[in-house]
C-alpha cells in the first residue's frame, strides 16, 4: 500500500513550465505503476500521464503530447510530470494515482484501474 502525496503546483503564464513531483512512501515503489490525471472546474478527472513500474514505458493523453514528460525515480519513491509550454487550459487540479502490479512494464490509463490517490495539487495558467 502506498499513499500518493503530491507538490509543486502553482500559478504560472502561458508558455511558462513547471514540474509537479508525487512522492509515495512504500518499500516496493518499483511495484507501482504510477499516473497523473486532472479534473478542472465542472469537468470529469481526465488521464494525462501514465508510466509503468519499470519506468520503461510511458504513455499520454493526446492534448498533452509534446509537452508534458513523466519520469519516475524508483530509488526515491517520486514520479514527475514536466510540464513545458502550459497553456490556461491546463488549468486543472492534478491527481497522483497508484497501482500495484506484477506485470513491471503495463500501463494503465483509466480512473478505475488505479487504487491509491493523492490529495491534488492545484495548477493554474493564466493567459
Amino acid at each position: 500500500q502506498v499513499q500518493p502525496v503530491e507538490s509543486g503546483g502553482g500559478l504560472v503564464q502561458a508558455g511558462d513550465s513547471l514540474r509537479l513531483s508525487c512522492a509515495a512512501d512504500g518499500r516496493t515503489f518499483g511495484s507501482y505503476a504510477m499516473a497523473w490525471f486532472r479534473q478542472a472546474p465542472g469537468k470529469e478527472r481526465g488521464f494525462v500521464a501514465a508510466i509503468s513500474g519499470s519506468g520503461r514505458r510511458a504513455d499520454y493523453a493526446d492534448s498533452v503530447k509534446g509537452r508534458f514528460t513523466i519520469s519516475r525515480d524508483n530509488a526515491k519513491n517520486t514520479v514527475y510530470l514536466q510540464m513545458n509550454n502550459l497553456q490556461p487550459e491546463d488549468t486543472a487540479v492534478y491527481y497522483c494515482a497508484a497501482r500495484f502490479t506484477y506485470i513491471s512494464d503495463k500501463l494503465y490509463l483509466t480512473n478505475a484501474e488505479y487504487d491509491y490517490w493523492g490529495q491534488g495539487t492545484q495548477v493554474t495558467v493564466s493567459s
